[in-house]
């Protein structure tokens, strides 16, 4: 596994991003039971992530995390598992998370912003693995997912009390 983490705000570095994403990447990786593979995670602010969303989704706002992944890995069938990544090519893709919205966020859910980091972390991953939230029964088994893999870091379920706007 190989976590490449490219910190675009400083503040990133105080959070320990580069940390948190190399625990929720491993976290990932061994609920599915995956190895070999990489990803990019790009530590930015409101006003990067605003232009990227603009970019890339049509959105000119502020996110919280956004995930591009190398290759389409969704599944076809509402809530249908996505097939796994092609063991030839260990790029999964690459993620942008914002500090400002992330913040916002925990403090409005009263989340630690570690906590919040590494959901966010490990919902982009799953985006990069070709989970989505966008029909129902895919949004149920990312979610799923979601929870079990925090569960087994020891955090709690993030969706327990707030469907917070994750966008990926």
């Amino acid at each position: 596994m190989t976590v490449d983490c490219m910190i675009e705000d400083p503040r990133w570095t105080v959070a320990g991003l580069e940390d948190l994403a190399g625990i929720a990447t491993a976290a990932v990786f061994d609920y599915l039971d995956l190895q070999g593979f990489e990803v990019c995670i790009m530590g930015c602010d409101d006003a990067r992530i605003a232009i990227l969303n603009a970019d890339f989704r049509g959105k000119p706002q502020p996110t919280n995390v956004l995930s591009w992944p190398s290759d389409e890995r969704g599944a076809t069938t509402d809530g249908a598992t996505p097939a796994p990544p092609d063991q030839t090519d260990p790029e999964l893709g690459d993620i942008a998370i914002s500090y400002d919205t992330c913040a916002l966020e925990a403090r409005e859910a009263g989340k630690t912003m570690a906590d919040h980091t590494t959901h966010l972390v490990v919902h982009g991953i799953l985006h990069l693995l070709g989970y989505d939230h966008v029909r129902d029964a895919d949004a149920t088994l990312m979610e799923g997912l979601e929870i079990q893999i925090l569960g087994k870091l020891g955090l709690a379920d993030p969706y327990r009390d707030d469907r917070s706007h994750l966008d990926g």
